[in-house]
Protein backbone atom coordinates (compact mmCIF):
# COMPACT_ATOMS: atom_id res chain seq x y z
CA UNK A 1 0.00 0.00 0.00
CA UNK A 2 1.02 3.36 -0.92
CA UNK A 3 2.13 5.25 2.23
CA UNK A 4 -0.58 8.51 2.62
CA UNK A 5 1.74 10.87 4.94
CA UNK A 6 4.73 12.55 3.05
CA UNK A 7 7.56 14.91 4.94
CA UNK A 8 6.77 15.23 8.54
CA UNK A 9 8.90 17.26 10.80
CA UNK A 10 8.28 16.81 14.82
CA UNK A 11 10.14 19.41 17.11
CA UNK A 12 11.77 17.63 19.75
CA UNK A 13 11.70 18.88 23.45
CA UNK A 14 15.02 18.85 24.86
CA UNK A 15 16.44 20.18 28.56
CA UNK A 16 18.20 23.09 28.98
CA UNK A 17 21.92 22.78 27.96
CA UNK A 18 24.29 23.69 30.00
CA UNK A 19 28.02 24.05 29.56
CA UNK A 20 30.11 20.67 29.96
CA UNK A 21 26.74 18.56 28.32
CA UNK A 22 27.57 15.71 26.09
CA UNK A 23 25.12 17.08 23.44
CA UNK A 24 25.63 14.06 21.14
CA UNK A 25 24.24 11.65 24.21
CA UNK A 26 21.58 14.20 25.22
CA UNK A 27 20.64 14.51 21.01
CA UNK A 28 20.52 10.31 20.90
CA UNK A 29 18.62 10.18 24.02
CA UNK A 30 15.95 12.76 23.04
CA UNK A 31 15.07 11.24 19.94
CA UNK A 32 14.80 7.68 21.52
CA UNK A 33 12.66 8.62 24.09
CA UNK A 34 10.38 10.70 21.93
CA UNK A 35 10.08 7.76 19.53
CA UNK A 36 9.06 5.44 22.55
CA UNK A 37 6.54 7.94 23.78
CA UNK A 38 5.35 9.43 20.52
CA UNK A 39 5.10 6.01 19.00
CA UNK A 40 7.25 6.83 15.65
CA UNK A 41 10.09 4.36 13.88
CA UNK A 42 13.30 5.43 13.07
CA UNK A 43 13.99 4.39 9.13
CA UNK A 44 17.40 4.79 7.13
CA UNK A 45 17.65 8.56 5.75
CA UNK A 46 15.60 10.44 8.36
CA UNK A 47 17.24 13.32 9.38
CA UNK A 48 18.18 14.50 13.09
CA UNK A 49 19.40 18.24 13.20
CA UNK A 50 19.91 20.49 16.19
CA UNK A 51 20.41 24.07 16.71
CA UNK A 52 23.66 25.71 16.58
CA UNK A 53 22.80 26.99 19.92
CA UNK A 54 22.25 23.92 21.82
CA UNK A 55 26.06 23.20 20.53
CA UNK A 56 27.66 26.06 21.64
CA UNK A 57 25.96 26.25 24.71
CA UNK A 58 27.40 22.75 25.60
CA UNK A 59 30.52 24.14 24.16
CA UNK A 60 30.58 26.52 26.63
CA UNK A 61 31.55 28.68 23.57
CA UNK A 62 31.09 32.22 24.92
CA UNK A 63 33.37 35.48 24.91
CA UNK A 64 32.64 38.98 27.02
CA UNK A 65 33.19 42.33 25.41
CA UNK A 66 36.18 43.46 27.06
CA UNK A 67 37.45 39.96 25.54
CA UNK A 68 36.54 41.24 22.03
CA UNK A 69 37.91 44.51 22.94
CA UNK A 70 41.08 43.02 23.84
CA UNK A 71 41.31 41.61 20.68
CA UNK A 72 40.69 44.75 18.11
CA UNK A 73 43.50 45.96 20.42
CA UNK A 74 45.72 43.29 19.05
CA UNK A 75 44.95 43.48 15.78
CA UNK A 76 44.12 47.66 15.21
CA UNK A 77 46.34 49.34 18.27
CA UNK A 78 45.25 52.41 18.41
CA UNK A 79 44.45 53.37 14.88
CA UNK A 80 41.16 54.44 13.80
CA UNK A 81 39.02 51.86 12.26
CA UNK A 82 36.43 52.37 9.75
CA UNK A 83 33.86 49.55 10.26
CA UNK A 84 32.35 48.73 7.30
CA UNK A 85 28.42 47.18 6.77
CA UNK A 86 27.24 45.80 9.56
CA UNK A 87 23.94 44.72 9.47
CA UNK A 88 21.27 46.23 12.00
CA UNK A 89 20.64 44.64 14.51
CA UNK A 90 20.39 44.41 18.48
CA UNK A 91 21.02 40.84 19.39
CA UNK A 92 23.53 40.36 15.79
CA UNK A 93 25.72 43.25 16.39
CA UNK A 94 24.94 45.80 18.60
CA UNK A 95 26.83 43.71 21.42
CA UNK A 96 29.61 43.07 19.28
CA UNK A 97 29.78 47.18 18.30
CA UNK A 98 30.03 47.62 22.11
CA UNK A 99 33.08 45.30 22.27
CA UNK A 100 34.44 46.71 19.36
CA UNK A 101 34.07 50.10 20.12
CA UNK A 102 34.93 49.64 24.13
CA UNK A 103 38.97 49.07 23.04
CA UNK A 104 38.82 53.13 22.53
CA UNK A 105 39.68 53.81 19.10
CA UNK A 106 38.20 56.39 17.24
CA UNK A 107 35.83 54.73 14.56
CA UNK A 108 34.06 55.47 11.43
CA UNK A 109 31.10 53.33 10.79
CA UNK A 110 29.93 52.70 7.69
CA UNK A 111 26.35 51.59 6.95
CA UNK A 112 24.62 50.51 3.39
CA UNK A 113 21.32 52.40 2.31
CA UNK A 114 18.28 52.14 2.36
CA UNK A 115 18.86 48.67 3.77
CA UNK A 116 21.66 46.15 5.14
CA UNK A 117 22.62 43.34 3.20
CA UNK A 118 19.78 41.42 4.67
CA UNK A 119 17.06 43.92 4.24
CA UNK A 120 16.72 46.21 7.48
CA UNK A 121 15.82 49.31 6.34
CA UNK A 122 17.68 52.47 7.34
CA UNK A 123 15.00 55.11 5.43
CA UNK A 124 10.85 54.51 4.39
CA UNK A 125 10.51 52.96 0.91
CA UNK A 126 10.99 55.15 -1.78
CA UNK A 127 12.20 58.11 0.30
CA UNK A 128 15.13 58.98 -2.60
CA UNK A 129 13.10 58.39 -5.18
CA UNK A 130 12.45 62.04 -5.21
CA UNK A 131 15.52 63.16 -4.30
CA UNK A 132 18.95 63.20 -7.13
CA UNK A 133 20.90 60.98 -5.22
CA UNK A 134 23.22 57.80 -6.69
CA UNK A 135 23.35 55.15 -4.41
CA UNK A 136 26.31 53.98 -5.95
CA UNK A 137 28.70 56.71 -5.77
CA UNK A 138 26.80 59.32 -2.77
CA UNK A 139 27.85 59.22 0.30
CA UNK A 140 26.69 61.36 3.35
CA UNK A 141 27.45 61.74 7.17
CA UNK A 142 24.76 61.20 9.51
CA UNK A 143 23.84 64.05 9.79
CA UNK A 144 23.51 65.28 6.35
CA UNK A 145 21.71 61.83 5.28
CA UNK A 146 18.72 62.42 8.51
CA UNK A 147 18.53 66.19 7.24
CA UNK A 148 17.95 65.00 3.87
CA UNK A 149 15.65 61.31 4.45
CA UNK A 150 14.40 61.73 8.08
CA UNK A 151 15.00 59.61 10.91
CA UNK A 152 13.81 56.17 10.76
CA UNK A 153 12.54 53.26 13.17
CA UNK A 154 12.63 50.00 12.37
CA UNK A 155 8.92 48.75 11.69
CA UNK A 156 9.97 45.46 14.18
CA UNK A 157 11.58 46.75 16.38
CA UNK A 158 10.65 50.53 16.52
CA UNK A 159 15.07 51.69 16.99
CA UNK A 160 16.90 54.09 15.28
CA UNK A 161 19.79 52.39 14.31
CA UNK A 162 21.55 55.12 13.56
CA UNK A 163 21.27 57.21 16.76
CA UNK A 164 21.74 53.98 18.16
CA UNK A 165 24.56 53.26 16.69
CA UNK A 166 26.29 56.27 17.08
CA UNK A 167 25.18 55.97 21.26
CA UNK A 168 27.51 52.64 21.58
CA UNK A 169 30.61 54.63 19.54
CA UNK A 170 30.38 57.61 20.96
CA UNK A 171 30.00 55.91 24.41
CA UNK A 172 33.66 55.30 24.16
CA UNK A 173 35.18 57.90 21.67
CA UNK A 174 33.40 61.24 21.38
CA UNK A 175 35.19 61.23 17.74
CA UNK A 176 33.40 58.49 16.57
CA UNK A 177 30.55 59.26 13.56
CA UNK A 178 28.99 57.56 11.19
CA UNK A 179 28.27 57.85 7.58
CA UNK A 180 26.21 56.01 5.00
CA UNK A 181 27.23 54.85 1.38
CA UNK A 182 27.12 51.91 -0.71
CA UNK A 183 30.68 51.41 -1.09
CA UNK A 184 32.92 50.24 1.19
CA UNK A 185 36.07 52.30 0.15
CA UNK A 186 34.05 55.52 1.12
CA UNK A 187 35.27 54.83 4.43
CA UNK A 188 39.60 55.22 2.87
CA UNK A 189 38.69 58.76 3.06
CA UNK A 190 38.85 58.87 7.07
CA UNK A 191 40.89 55.59 7.43
CA UNK A 192 43.22 53.08 5.92
CA UNK A 193 42.23 50.33 8.64
CA UNK A 194 38.70 48.49 8.24
CA UNK A 195 36.85 45.96 9.57
CA UNK A 196 34.63 44.24 7.52
CA UNK A 197 31.11 43.70 9.43
CA UNK A 198 29.35 42.66 6.59
CA UNK A 199 28.30 38.67 6.52
CA UNK A 200 27.51 37.38 3.28
CA UNK A 201 29.77 39.79 1.22
CA UNK A 202 32.67 40.17 3.08
CA UNK A 203 35.62 38.70 0.69
CA UNK A 204 34.25 40.82 -1.80
CA UNK A 205 34.32 44.06 0.42
CA UNK A 206 37.83 43.09 1.63
CA UNK A 207 39.40 42.81 -1.80
CA UNK A 208 37.59 45.94 -2.57
CA UNK A 209 39.13 47.45 0.74
CA UNK A 210 42.61 46.25 -0.01
CA UNK A 211 42.59 46.83 -3.98
CA UNK A 212 42.33 50.55 -2.99
CA UNK A 213 44.43 51.34 -0.55
CA UNK A 214 43.53 50.68 3.19
CA UNK A 215 46.90 49.27 5.09
CA UNK A 216 44.92 46.65 7.56
CA UNK A 217 41.42 44.92 6.55
CA UNK A 218 40.13 42.64 8.69
CA UNK A 219 36.92 40.96 8.97
CA UNK A 220 34.30 39.88 11.79
CA UNK A 221 35.25 36.64 10.99
CA UNK A 222 38.75 37.58 12.17
CA UNK A 223 37.76 38.21 15.51
CA UNK A 224 37.62 35.94 18.15
CA UNK A 225 39.23 33.12 15.43
CA UNK A 226 41.25 31.99 18.29
CA UNK A 227 40.99 32.34 22.08
CA UNK A 228 41.40 35.95 24.02
CA UNK A 229 42.19 35.95 27.56
CA UNK A 230 40.53 32.67 27.72
CA UNK A 231 37.60 33.40 25.82
CA UNK A 232 35.54 31.19 23.68
CA UNK A 233 36.18 31.51 19.79
CA UNK A 234 35.14 29.94 16.18
CA UNK A 235 38.16 29.36 14.43
CA UNK A 236 36.08 30.05 10.86
CA UNK A 237 33.88 32.21 11.38
CA UNK A 238 35.29 34.16 14.56
CA UNK A 239 32.34 36.47 15.67
CA UNK A 240 30.19 36.19 12.35
CA UNK A 241 27.06 34.26 13.37
CA UNK A 242 27.13 35.12 17.76
CA UNK A 243 23.72 36.39 19.67
CA UNK A 244 23.69 38.53 22.14
CA UNK A 245 23.96 36.31 25.68
CA UNK A 246 23.91 39.00 28.26
CA UNK A 247 24.25 42.63 28.38
CA UNK A 248 28.79 42.29 28.00
CA UNK A 249 28.85 39.03 26.53
CA UNK A 250 28.28 36.69 22.91
CA UNK A 251 27.70 33.34 22.32
CA UNK A 252 29.18 32.35 19.48
CA UNK A 253 29.04 30.22 16.29
CA UNK A 254 29.87 26.39 17.51
CA UNK A 255 33.22 24.68 16.84
CA UNK A 256 33.58 21.47 15.60
CA UNK A 257 30.30 20.49 14.12
CA UNK A 258 31.49 17.98 11.81
CA UNK A 259 33.12 15.21 14.17
CA UNK A 260 29.60 15.67 16.24
CA UNK A 261 27.23 14.77 13.66
CA UNK A 262 29.54 12.17 12.94
CA UNK A 263 29.55 10.73 16.20
CA UNK A 264 25.88 11.11 16.59
CA UNK A 265 25.09 9.58 13.53
CA UNK A 266 27.12 6.35 14.88
CA UNK A 267 25.75 6.10 18.19
CA UNK A 268 22.17 6.13 16.51
CA UNK A 269 23.39 3.37 13.87
CA UNK A 270 24.78 1.90 17.18
CA UNK A 271 21.47 1.30 19.23
CA UNK A 272 18.91 1.47 16.23
CA UNK A 273 20.81 -0.21 13.32
CA UNK A 274 19.12 2.90 10.67
CA UNK A 275 21.36 5.20 8.85
CA UNK A 276 20.01 8.48 10.26
CA UNK A 277 21.64 11.89 8.60
CA UNK A 278 22.83 14.29 11.12
CA UNK A 279 23.11 18.34 11.02
CA UNK A 280 23.49 21.73 12.62
CA UNK A 281 21.57 24.08 11.79
CA UNK A 282 21.17 27.86 12.56
CA UNK A 283 19.51 30.22 10.57
CA UNK A 284 16.91 29.30 7.69
CA UNK A 285 17.85 31.11 3.93
CA UNK A 286 14.36 32.35 3.32
CA UNK A 287 13.09 36.08 3.07
CA UNK A 288 10.23 37.47 5.01
CA UNK A 289 7.54 38.49 2.73
CA UNK A 290 5.69 41.68 4.70
CA UNK A 291 8.84 42.73 6.32
CA UNK A 292 11.31 41.75 3.28
CA UNK A 293 14.46 41.06 5.41
CA UNK A 294 16.38 37.79 4.77
CA UNK A 295 16.35 35.75 7.94
CA UNK A 296 19.91 34.42 7.10
CA UNK A 297 22.43 36.49 9.98
CA UNK A 298 24.60 33.67 10.42
CA UNK A 299 27.52 32.66 8.04
CA UNK A 300 26.24 29.61 6.47
CA UNK A 301 22.93 27.52 7.38
CA UNK A 302 24.64 24.54 8.31
CA UNK A 303 28.49 24.14 9.51
CA UNK A 304 28.59 20.40 9.75
CA UNK A 305 26.46 18.25 8.22
CA UNK A 306 26.61 13.53 7.41
CA UNK A 307 27.45 12.81 3.49
CA UNK A 308 23.98 11.61 3.09
CA UNK A 309 22.92 15.56 3.19
CA UNK A 310 25.11 16.99 0.29
CA UNK A 311 24.45 18.33 -2.98
CA UNK A 312 20.91 19.39 -4.56
CA UNK A 313 17.70 17.68 -4.93
CA UNK A 314 16.98 15.78 -7.97
CA UNK A 315 13.42 15.71 -8.72
CA UNK A 316 11.13 16.44 -11.29
CA UNK A 317 7.87 18.13 -11.59
CA UNK A 318 4.92 16.20 -10.92
CA UNK A 319 2.35 18.17 -11.83
CA UNK A 320 3.94 19.19 -15.35
CA UNK A 321 4.16 14.99 -15.48
CA UNK A 322 0.35 15.10 -15.14
CA UNK A 323 -0.34 17.94 -17.71
CA UNK A 324 1.75 16.27 -20.32
CA UNK A 325 3.55 13.11 -20.71
CA UNK A 326 0.87 11.24 -18.52
CA UNK A 327 -2.57 13.66 -19.08
CA UNK A 328 -4.61 11.74 -21.04
CA UNK A 329 -4.42 7.96 -19.17
CA UNK A 330 -7.32 6.77 -17.20
CA UNK A 331 -6.60 7.60 -13.55
CA UNK A 332 -5.02 4.43 -12.42
CA UNK A 333 -2.93 3.81 -14.95
CA UNK A 334 -1.43 7.58 -14.94
CA UNK A 335 -1.09 7.11 -11.17
CA UNK A 336 1.34 3.83 -12.22
CA UNK A 337 3.30 5.37 -15.11
CA UNK A 338 4.42 8.48 -12.75
CA UNK A 339 5.47 6.21 -10.06
CA UNK A 340 7.33 3.90 -12.68
CA UNK A 341 8.91 7.21 -14.51
CA UNK A 342 9.74 8.87 -11.21
CA UNK A 343 11.17 5.48 -9.56
CA UNK A 344 13.01 5.65 -13.03
CA UNK A 345 14.56 8.65 -12.78
CA UNK A 346 15.51 8.75 -8.71
CA UNK A 347 17.53 6.05 -10.23
CA UNK A 348 19.30 7.59 -12.73
CA UNK A 349 18.92 11.36 -11.61
CA UNK A 350 22.56 11.31 -10.07
CA UNK A 351 24.27 10.35 -12.91
CA UNK A 352 22.69 12.80 -15.70
CA UNK A 353 22.00 16.50 -15.54
CA UNK A 354 18.16 17.17 -15.85
CA UNK A 355 17.45 20.32 -17.69
CA UNK A 356 14.22 19.14 -19.58
CA UNK A 357 11.03 21.01 -18.79
CA UNK A 358 9.99 18.35 -16.24
CA UNK A 359 12.45 19.37 -13.69
CA UNK A 360 12.01 23.22 -14.57
CA UNK A 361 10.80 24.58 -11.43
CA UNK A 362 12.28 21.99 -8.83
CA UNK A 363 14.62 23.09 -6.25
CA UNK A 364 18.27 23.28 -7.43
CA UNK A 365 19.18 24.89 -3.89
CA UNK A 366 21.83 22.92 -1.03
CA UNK A 367 19.32 20.48 0.73
CA UNK A 368 21.17 21.99 3.82
CA UNK A 369 19.78 25.32 3.06
CA UNK A 370 16.57 23.37 2.51
CA UNK A 371 16.02 21.10 5.29
CA UNK A 372 17.84 23.62 7.56
CA UNK A 373 15.23 26.44 6.99
CA UNK A 374 12.19 23.86 7.71
CA UNK A 375 14.44 23.09 10.69
CA UNK A 376 14.38 26.50 11.68
CA UNK A 377 10.30 27.57 11.03
CA UNK A 378 9.79 24.12 13.03
CA UNK A 379 12.24 25.01 16.33
CA UNK A 380 11.75 28.75 15.93
CA UNK A 381 13.70 31.00 17.84
CA UNK A 382 11.55 31.78 21.10
CA UNK A 383 9.78 29.66 23.62
CA UNK A 384 9.34 26.25 21.59
CA UNK A 385 11.94 24.48 23.75
CA UNK A 386 12.58 22.15 20.39
CA UNK A 387 15.95 22.82 19.72
CA UNK A 388 16.47 19.28 18.50
CA UNK A 389 13.90 18.86 14.83
CA UNK A 390 13.72 15.15 13.48
CA UNK A 391 12.33 15.46 9.69
CA UNK A 392 11.21 11.79 8.31
CA UNK A 393 10.31 10.61 4.65
CA UNK A 394 12.08 13.91 3.05
CA UNK A 395 13.59 11.81 0.54
CA UNK A 396 10.75 9.71 -0.57
CA UNK A 397 9.45 10.43 -3.70
CA UNK A 398 5.40 9.97 -4.89
CA UNK A 399 4.09 6.60 -4.83
CA UNK A 400 6.80 5.21 -2.70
Amino acid sequence: MAQKVGTVSRGLIAPIIHAGDDIAAIAVDTLLSAAQTEGFYIQDQDILALTESIVARAQGNYASTAQIAADIRRKFGTEHIGLVFPILSRNRFAICLEGIAQAGNRLTLVLSYPSDEVGNRLMAPYAASDESVNPWADSFPADEFIRKFGSYQHPFTGIDYIAFYDSIIKKYNPKSSIILANDPCAVLSATKYALACDIHTREQTKERLKKHGALRVYGLDDILSEPIDGSGYNSRYGLLGSNKATEQSVKLFPNDCQPLVEKIQDMLKEKTGKTVEVMVYGDGAFKDPAGKIWELADPVVSPGFTQGLSGTPHEVKLKYLADNAFKDMPPEEQYRAMVDYIGSHKKNARSVQIDQGEAEGTTPRQLTDLIGSLCDLTSGSGDKGTPIVFIQSYFKKFGE
